[in-house]
């Protein structure tokens, strides 16, 4: 069993608390990402797992072994370094033998294993070159091809693609979703990509100021974010501040900062003159040109928009084509919003145009000044 339980586990250099207090479980077989911004404790963390940093405070186990004072040699893991850590000095058959060397393999074994490995990260017929003569996914290849050679329980991945290109990154990300589901090992993968992160886990745990801020599905952490750093860090999204005005009993409405009341949901929670920031999210809303009657309703106090949501018309400020879809900045009495549109979409919308922006209610989030999330929808 390769099931990582984390403990109350804190890490402290000198004054600097880079880990606080993180409780985690990863499950057997599952690939965890840990997501978060540089220096928020993500990769301590994961050191902390291998036994290359000892803990402050906290228990770090796996399966049923307690191993917080054993050193890194005698935990069943291996790890793939940002910088790739190959010695430049070993060839690259060498390089993937290492780790079985040093557990006592003899020679010819090694070199077998070394060697199928390299052929299953497609980097046969590379056994002789140095390291120094590869390309930055190559080099990456070959430091995964040395960490599965152990057959190691738990593999570690700090950041491993950060040195790469788009295009690479992207095959690399496919490489090891199917090396993940061919080895059945447990994966836990630091990143600060958002995309890599959705792409890759079973489930990711947000970090920020070495604390774990929230653990879920990707969709869940997207859809569901327990705080504003979470809906701000997994994603482009429009922030409106408001003061709650008042409550029809279905709705609550929000005097905004472009100077209109939009709709958001009544809870037991929002009172009058409570101030308050709404989330939209840039794929979630609609944009449409302004015809006569759209014009009529954003001119009444209270726009109903699509699904009892809300709407606001303002002036295409820019449009940016990217890829799938454009996305327009609308400037709305002196403030921004930007929308995504598909490229698909018939509704042809340039700059100067005059459009109006809706959503629905169920998309809107709604945040507390301390960035804690309103909840109790009514």
């Amino acid at each position: 069993m390769s099931e990582i339980e984390l403990q109350n586990l804190s890490k402290s250099f000198g004054e600097l608390d880079a880990v606080t207090d993180v409780s985690l479980s990863v499950r057997d077989g599952e690939l965890l990402c840990l997501l978060g911004p540089s220096g928020c404790g993500k990769s301590t963390t994961m050191r902390m797992i291998s036994g290359l940093e000892t803990p402050s405070s906290g228990t770090v186990y796996i399966g049923d072994a307690d191993v917080t004072d054993e050193p890194a040699y005698d935990r069943d893991t291996s790890m793939v370094f940002q910088n790739w850590a190959l010695f430049p000095y070993k060839t690259v058959l060498e390089n993937v033998a290492f780790g079985l060397k040093m557990r006592g393999m003899g020679k010819q074994q090694r070199r077998d294993r070394a060697s199928e490995m390299l052929d299953r990260v497609h980097m046969d017929g590379y056994e002789s070159h140095s390291p120094t003569d590869l390309s930055g996914g190559q080099k990456q290849r070959v430091a995964l091809a040395r960490s599965l050679a152990v057959d190691p329980d738990v593999l570690l991945l700090d950041e491993p693609l950060s040195n790469l290109d788009k295009r690479l990154r992207e095959e690399m990300e496919i490489e090891l979703k199917d090396i993940r589901e061919e080895f059945q090992k447990t994966f836990v993968h630091v990143t600060h990509n958002q995309d890599e992160a959705f792409t890759l886990a079973d489930r990711i745990g947000i970090m920020n100021d070495g604390r774990l801020v929230q653990v879920g599905e990707p969709n869940e952490v997207y859809r569901d974010p327990k705080n504003k750093f979470v809906e701000e860090f997994l994603g482009d999204t429009n922030f409106v501040s408001g003061t709650v005005s008042d409550s029809d009993g279905q709705y609550s409405y929000l005097v905004t900062e472009f100077d209109s009341e939009i709709r958001v949901p009544v809870t037991s929670k929002i009172q009058p003159e409570a101030s308050l920031t709404v989330s939209l999210r840039p794929e979630f809303m609609q944009i449409a040109p302004l015809t006569d009657e759209s014009t009529r309703a954003s001119h009444q106090t209270r726009a109903d928009g699509n699904g009892g949501g809300g709407g606001v018309s303002g002036t295409v400020e820019s449009t940016i084509y990217r890829g799938s879809s454009i996305r327009h900045v609308v400037d709305i009495g002196g403030e921004q919003l930007f929308v995504e549109q598909s490229v698909t979409d018939q509704s042809a919308i340039d700059e100067g145009d005059t459009v109006e922006l809706s959503w629905d209610i169920d998309d809107i989030l709604l945040f507390r000044p301390d960035g804690t999330r309103v909840r109790d929808r009514q």
